[in-house]
């Protein structure tokens, strides 16, 4: 007999606007989804339009009613971020709920952005501290909540603080966790900082557990022509109920972090079933990488210089 599906109860988000990074497909869809249930405009900034537009039409499918917004960006170019950013700031309408999930994970070879940046901390933390801090504004005008999707591999490795790039000795397992270990010190100082000046955002962590998408799955673009051997055991389990959740229930830590009463600012959500796999979200234990105050700094400080974006 199935398992029933997991879900949460989300209060009434009729009136508030939410931008969800990645909403294209995978754990980011059922974020987008999730959010629109509950009557929140969702913005969708996608790099791939027709996944984008697909992505739409599945949200449309499951909520009729749905208010999506389809906008451009690709979080490895900081032009690209700088678009959709001015663009936001020219339409002057708050945001409310900033959930910063799309992501890119272990290309088996190093790829190189236009900016010169290692893709992985370029998409996965530099792309999202650009645009978190150039939209600032509006969020500031909405008392924002900002959830940063991390996961279980920021709670090994290491920031590779003397090659951010990994010009030297590319090792994709840990590129990924010091760029994901980036993400989530930037999300601490980020809440660390609005409290010192006043922002009246709340800005916190959430991390989807294991599930299957398209993180392991085939991604050309980065080199892998073919789903890892990770992704089809994952998709395996997944569809029996072992261990492991589902898209749908890897999506709701971030939506907990962001809608929840009980969700604080610099706290760390995520899947509450064995070893933190699946399950339903709760708060958890902050890895021990995201605690450093000095590192948060460090992390704001070199992000500022390498994007040329600088907060006041």
């Amino acid at each position: 007999m199935p398992k029933k599906p997991i879900d949460i109860a989300v209060p009434d988000l009729t009136g508030k606007r939410a931008l969800v990074t990645g909403a294209s497909d995978g754990v980011g869809v059922h974020i987008a989804m999730r959010l629109a249930r509950a009557g929140a405009e969702i913005l969708m900034p996608v790099r791939n339009p027709e996944k984008g537009k697909a992505a739409v039409e599945r949200i449309r499918d499951a909520v009729p009613t749905a208010q999506l917004e389809l906008r451009s960006l690709d979080l490895s170019s900081l032009a690209s971020v700088a678009a959709l950013a001015d663009e936001l700031l020219d339409e002057s309408r708050p945001i409310h709920v900033q959930i910063n999930n799309a992501g890119l994970m272990t290309p088996p070879t190093r790829h190189v952005t236009a900016d010169g940046f290692e893709l992985q901390f370029a998409t996965n933390h530099l792309g999202h501290f650009a645009l978190t801090t150039r939209i600032l504004p509006l969020l500031r005008a909405g008392s924002a909540h900002v959830v940063s999707q991390v996961s279980i591999a920021a709670n090994s490795g290491a920031v590779n603080w003397d090659d951010l790039s990994w010009e030297n000795g590319y090792r994709a397992g840990n590129a990924y966790s010091s760029s994901k270990i980036a993400q989530g010190l930037f999300a601490m100082e980020l809440h660390r900082r609005s409290l010192e000046g006043g922002w009246g955002l709340r800005s916190n962590l959430s991390h989807p557990g294991i599930t299957p998408t398209n993180l392991l799955a085939a991604q050309p673009q980065a080199g892998r022509d073919a789903p890892t051997r990770a992704f089809r055991v994952i998709t395996a389990l997944s569809r029996r109920g072992i261990l492991v959740g589902t898209p749908e229930s890897a999506a709701l830590p971030a939506v907990y972090a962001a809608t929840h009463a009980a969700a604080k600012g610099g706290h760390l959500y995520g899947p509450n079933g064995f070893q933190h796999l699946g399950g339903p979200p709760a708060e958890q234990k902050l890895y021990s990488r995201l605690e450093s105050a000095s590192e948060g700094q460090r992390i704001w400080d070199i992000s500022e210089a390498l994007t040329g974006v600088h907060v006041a």
